[in-house]
């Protein structure tokens, strides 16, 4: 049965499952043609309208996937693989981590404490290259661009491990671990949820090996990232109490605990629980108490300068909008969103006002934010701008009787198939 038969069966037609889910009724005929499979956040809610897991519906509509047009040439080839560069780097994070736990796991022999001090230096080069990257990443508009540095930066960890089998690897596990988070990144800022979470589950398996507790929960706060955005509340929480018990045996200058406390805030908001995301986000506040540099500027970047945007997009989550555009207002006048130093969160957080709009059905304020919001997606190519997007496009319902709006649903939809 397909996924015609299975919503004719159901008593849908395309124009009540379309209008169910927040999408155009050709939507829903491209995911029947097959040109064009469902995008993740809509994906739980489709599963729950055909009476179906999602594993189900995964074999009913298809693996989400990118549509490239037939004008862009063929993706980046390797030379000895499938031609694909993601699997190129995945391939990179399977080795590196098999030498590194296997060296660790070998005692060390004569040579070891000899090589101690080279290595030590080794491993403090890779952490310098590692910071500058994370920097790229933090200034690049297109963040795929910074996938060929990655991957120059992971053959030299991997020609580093093999070629020194007689030398303990822990000191490297640290600098792997971190580089296993921005690659995660990589693959989460371009929807890849499961590369995302594969990268963020070595980075945990590196940073334990290597002993550094605050980089070891930062990987599991990104691991729940990927829970968050498959709206696996409940799985998420599981995650971050164990991020927040190693991050207590952390370094308590850094601001680790209160990254941790500030990704609950929104776990809590998806489960509804409005008292538990306040008191998570009055934790997350108390980072302004931290003296000096609470944050290392690359794998832990939180020092709480987004919390106006992060309280505005929890009680927009919890339905307080009042409360949400307060916040979101303020956030946008911030200094860094005003001059656009952060296209990919000034993006989030008008995408946030244009779902406030569209919730007190005002089409104004959805085109006069949501247009601005894809206009950077597009100028960044950013995933996660889109993602935000395509969350809005649910929202927009009945307003697309508007002309203007059902023209900028309509964009995206194409912004999030292409």
């Amino acid at each position: 049965m397909g996924l015609a038969e299975r919503r004719r069966a159901l008593g849908y037609s395309q124009e009540e499952l379309a209008h169910a889910l927040g999408v155009d009724r050709r939507t829903v005929g491209r995911w029947e043609g097959r040109t064009t499979t469902p995008q993740p956040p809509l994906r739980p809610r489709l599963a729950e309208l055909l009476h179906l897991d999602l594993d189900e519906l995964d074999a009913l509509v298809g693996q989400p996937q990118a549509v490239r047009p037939e004008s862009a040439g063929p993706p980046p080839r390797d030379h000895h693989g499938s031609g694909d560069l993601d699997d190129m780097i995945r391939r990179q994070f399977l080795r590196a981590i098999t030498v590194t736990s296997a060296l660790v796991a070998l005692p060390p022999d004569e040579g070891a404490a000899l090589a101690e001090g080279a290595l030590r230096g080794m491993s403090d080069d890779f952490l310098r290259m590692n910071g500058h990257l994370w920097q790229v990443y933090q200034l690049a508009r297109a963040k795929r661009s910074v996938y060929p540095v990655v991957r120059d930066q992971l053959t030299a960890l991997n020609e580093t491990l093999g070629g020194r089998p007689e030398v303990e690897a822990q000191a490297l596990c640290g600098a792997a671990g971190d580089l296993f988070q921005l690659a995660g990144e990589l693959a989460f800022d371009g929807n890849r949820y499961t590369d995302a979470a594969a990268s963020y589950t070595l980075a945990a398996s590196a940073s334990q090996e290597a002993k550094s507790y605050d980089l070891w929960a930062c990987a599991l706060v990104r691991h729940a990232y990927v829970d968050l955005y498959e709206r696996r509340y409940a799985d998420a929480v599981g995650a971050l109490s164990a991020a927040e018990k190693v991050a207590r045996r952390g370094d308590g200058s850094l601001s680790t605990r209160y990254w941790v406390a500030a990704v609950q805030a929104e776990a809590y908001a998806g489960l509804g629980d409005l008292s538990a995301c306040e008191r998570a986000l009055d934790e997350a506040e108390k980072v302004t108490g931290l003296s000096g540099a609470a944050h290392n500027g690359g794998w832990l970047r939180f020092d709480g300068s987004r919390l106006a945007e992060e309280r505005g997009a929890r009680y927009l989550q919890l339905g307080r909008l009042d409360l949400a555009e307060k916040a979101l207002s303020s956030a946008l006048s911030q200094d860094i969103l005003a001059s656009s130093q952060s296209f990919r969160r000034r993006g989030a957080v008008l995408t946030d006002l244009a779902a406030v709009g569209a919730r007190r059905q005002d089409p104004d304020q959805v085109i006069a934010y949501g247009g601005e919001a894809l206009r950077l997606a597009r100028t960044t190519s950013s995933g996660y701008v889109a993602r935000k997007l395509l969350g809005l496009r649910t929202d927009l319902g009945p307003l697309t009787r508007d002309a203007r709006v059902a023209e900028l649903g309509a964009e995206i939809d194409a912004l999030c198939t292409t």
